[in-house]
């Protein structure tokens, strides 16, 4: 048996154990043709689209993205083309998937790269609404599942070795004893990113739940009774104070084919949240072994983010999450010389090459209106309010930092050679709506 027909094997295998009882069991192959290839991509209005658009189209690929609008981030980007579609992953992951699979077949699209977590589950839910020969280079949809389920992951963290946070598992809005005083300030996280609609109300749609700040006992209430019931259970967290770090794998038919580790400098909101300025660094020997050990342990294929905190206290990373799909910040990996997107692609067409573990360390990269975002917090409320420990810098100090230049400090979005998507992504900034 073939290596395609091998990886076909396992993909139906997967979507027989992983898929709702009322998916059919078509699955994507794997298939062999690399330049030219036509690739079609998902949220085109995401800066992690937008990254994975400009690595293909570099590549030789023909690339084509979707997005809710007729114009997109991504779609803008030289030799990319936009296409809109009209429903939501999220209030109808279903007939999204369909569209999409719709649009695939229309264009002859070789391969299939979902960018966001509602589009990657929409689709890995729906694999019978995509043509039978594309490829669809992702983790079975158990595997993925498991990855986005916090509270398990953090069980397994443990298990292979890695430092987590102390965690108490609220299972309602009434559970508002359960965490102890002197925990606080705690973090309050979603078990699971998107909550499927049929956790929620009679005829409600599945929806994105977001991290929330409690800073005393008596503020727990208010933070539960803004999550919607299908949300719970919710992870309530003591906070780690330290720099973010994450490390990034590739792993194909069980190997490490690539690998990466950034460190975050800023962030927004401030105390944790999206990376807006961020460098290249080693990947932490502890951090990586583990990280290796929860991918293997799940079979994955993909690639995928683990994500940590450096512990001021211990001085050792403590786990926070797993992402199952492309980055925020993939630009600076692939600035950096880890070119994840055309990788992963060479990977799923079959391509062989020596794993890509070197990289250059201290690039620094910087998402401009993410910045702007995080200044003006910084500028505006005080640290108190954004749930930040001790005096920090000053105003002005905080204003310099934002305004120094390294030189091979880049930007996420401008390039000079591809200036449309920071144009419009401005033009939306100055006149919203």
């Amino acid at each position: 048996m073939s290596e395609m027909q091998v990886q076909a094997a396992r993909r139906r295998a997967d979507a027989t154990d992983a898929a709702p009882a009322n998916a059919r069991s078509a699955t994507p192959r794997i298939i062999t043709r690399r330049r030219g290839a036509r690739v079609l991509l998902t949220d085109g209005d995401e800066r992690v689209a937008l990254a994975v658009a400009r690595s293909l189209a570099g590549a030789g690929y023909d690339v084509h993205v979707t997005a809710a609008h007729h114009v997109s981030l991504a779609g803008v980007s030289r030799g990319v083309t936009g296409h809109r579609v009209q429903w939501s992953p999220l209030e109808r992951p279903t007939d999204y998937a369909w569209e999409i699979g719709g649009l695939a077949r229309r264009l002859g699209a070789e391969a299939l790269l979902p960018i966001a977590d509602e589009s990657c589950e929409a689709i890995l839910e729906n694999t019978d609404a995509l043509p039978a020969d594309i490829g669809l280079p992702m983790p079975s949809l158990l595997a993925y599942r498991t990855v986005c389920d916090k509270a398990l992951m953090l069980e397994r963290a443990k298990g292979a070795g890695l430092a987590i946070p102390q965690t108490i598992v609220l299972q309602d809005r009434e559970d508002l004893d359960a965490v102890p005083a002197d925990w606080y300030p705690i973090v309050l996280k979603p078990r699971r990113s998107v909550v499927p609609a049929e956790r929620l109300s009679v005829g409600g749609k599945r929806t994105k739940t977001c991290v929330a700040w409690v800073e005393h006992p008596g503020e727990l209430g208010r933070a539960l009774a803004a999550i919607p019931a299908g949300g719970f259970p919710v992870l309530a967290q003591r906070r780690v104070l330290g720099a973010g770090e994450g490390i990034f794998l590739l792993r194909w038919n069980g190997e490490y084919v690539a690998e990466f580790a950034h460190r975050r400098i800023r962030e927004k909101p401030p105390a944790g949240g999206v990376s807006v300025y961020r460098e290249s660094v080693a990947v932490d020997p502890v951090l990586g072994a583990a990280a290796k050990r929860l991918l293997d342990a799940l079979d994955w294929r993909g690639v995928a983010m683990v994500e940590c905190k450096q512990d001021d206290k211990t001085g050792e990373p403590v786990f926070m999450e797993v992402n199952g799909r492309f980055w925020g910040s993939l630009q600076l990996a692939i600035d950096a010389g880890v070119d994840f997107p055309s990788l992963l692609l060479a990977c799923a067409f079959g391509r062989r090459f020596r794993p890509v573990t070197r990289y250059t360390r201290g690039i620094r990269g910087r998402w401009f209106w993410g910045d702007v975002d995080h200044l003006y917090l910084m500028l505006a409320k005080s640290r108190k309010e954004l749930h930040l420990d001790g005096d920090g810098r000053s105003r002005s100090e905080v204003v310099r930092a934002f305004l120094r230049h390294r030189r091979g400090d880049r930007e996420d979005v401008f390039r000079w050679w591809d200036p449309a998507p920071f144009a419009m992504e401005t033009l939306r900034r100055l006149m919203p709506g």
